[in-house]
């Protein structure tokens, strides 16, 4: 692939602790010391992954456009991600533009946790990899999971041996957890968690506690995994600025939480990319008045739509209720077509566990919104269960 003609024709760009180009803004990363782009590349959607060739040109599309931050990991897109980006970073290489990649590994067992690291060294053409993620950790007993099986012990030696520059985490817990782990880990330089307008209650503490501990911070799910551009309607209430599309007023929310540091967006191809710039063209600072405008909405006006506070917390039978509550969400938004697959791959739980619910209603009696929980507890099963019949 020969860039040299691409490169006289893209976008100038000058250094800043990093690259500023024409369309992109920049950000601290924590107090790191670094600076990385206001949106970074989420590789785990490209359109056809089986053309490694045609999907790094996505990323080096992207990198063209000023993104500087790329996140990837073992097992995105049938495993291929990593060996994406990686034929792109040869590419990006030549250009001495500075990039920053970002991976994960979920093993707990500290050998593993070593060798898939050096295999996505050797994946992304690298000797030091920017961000290395303890990976997909769910809650306080699997990180304490983490510790026990070595990994946390590898990625500190890792560090040490300067095989990767900065120790992060990757989060799909609620905030109070979030916060909890950070206190008892000052090593954490970053973290990576699932963010949006739909569901910031259930993880803005966490992402204050990051910012508070100057780690920087990565929002996945900006778009609530497709959830709120593929349903305009429900979320109109998030466009506040004139001329706002619902995914500029997704992306924007995401940036306007002024405690994180960059939304993650899942690219599928370059048109993809360049209406995330667009959206960081276009992006304005948002007043108090404007974000709680958005938050009174769901809050108030929206009041059948869980917020996943987290107010729910503490069942007797260790159900985790705001994880099946977010998941009838879609009760009310798009049908929860695919209510079984978001509690097993996004929440790693299942309906079976609704089985040891003793209705005991102490959910219901802390819900601030006082929520009917069981009512769509059973409707979730109902819906599963109709699902399987078909």
């Amino acid at each position: 692939m020969n860039l040299d003609n691409m490169y006289i024709c893209a976008i100038i760009f000058k250094y800043n602790n990093g690259f500023t180009g024409e369309n992109m803004k920049y950000v601290d990363y924590g107090n790191k010391g670094i600076q990385v782009s206001r949106i970074g590349f989420g590789a785990m959607r490209f359109e056809n992954p089986a053309d490694i060739d045609g999907s790094a040109e996505t990323v080096l599309h992207a990198f063209e456009q000023g993104i500087t931050y790329f996140d990837t990991a073992p097992g995105y897109c049938d495993d291929k991600s990593e060996i994406i980006v990686g034929t792109a970073v040869k590419e990006m290489k030549k250009t001495g533009k500075p990039f920053f990649l970002s991976s994960k590994s979920n093993k707990p067992d500290g050998k593993e946790f070593r060798a898939e690291l050096e295999r996505t060294l050797t994946r992304l053409n690298v000797d030091q990899l920017d961000f290395y993620n303890i990976w997909y950790v769910k809650s306080l007993a699997e990180w304490q999971g983490r510790v026990d099986g070595g990994a946390i012990g590898e990625i500190l030696k890792a560090k040490e041996e300067g095989l990767i520059r900065f120790s992060n985490y990757t989060s799909h817990q609620p905030g109070w957890e979030i916060a909890q782990i950070i206190r008892e880990n000052p090593w954490l330089d970053g973290m990576t968690l699932g963010y949006n307008a739909t569901n910031f209650a259930h993880r803005l503490e966490g992402i204050k506690a990051a910012h508070a501990a100057g780690m920087g911070t990565a929002l996945m799910n900006p778009l609530g995994g497709g959830m709120i551009p593929q349903n305009p309607r429900a979320f109109d209430f998030i466009r506040v600025h004139e001329g706002q599309s619902i995914v500029e007023a997704a992306i924007h929310f995401c940036m306007a939480t002024e405690e994180a540091t960059l939304p993650l967006i899942g690219f599928r191809n370059k048109s993809d990319v360049d209406d995330a710039v667009r959206a960081v063209e276009s992006f304005r600072e948002y007043t108090a008045e404007e974000m709680d405008s958005i938050k009174n909405h769901i809050e108030d006006s929206y009041d059948a739509l869980c917020t996943t506070c987290g107010y729910c917390k503490g069942c007797p039978v260790d159900i985790p209720v705001w994880a099946f509550m977010e998941t009838a969400n879609g009760l009310f938004i798009e049908g929860a077509e695919k209510a079984e697959n978001r509690l097993k791959y996004h929440w790693a739980t299942s309906l079976d566990l609704l089985d040891s619910c003793t209705e005991c209603r102490q959910c219901e009696d802390s819900c601030t919104q006082k929520l009917p929980i069981l009512e769509r507890f059973e409707k979730l099963k109902d819906l599963v269960a109709s699902q399987a019949s078909e």
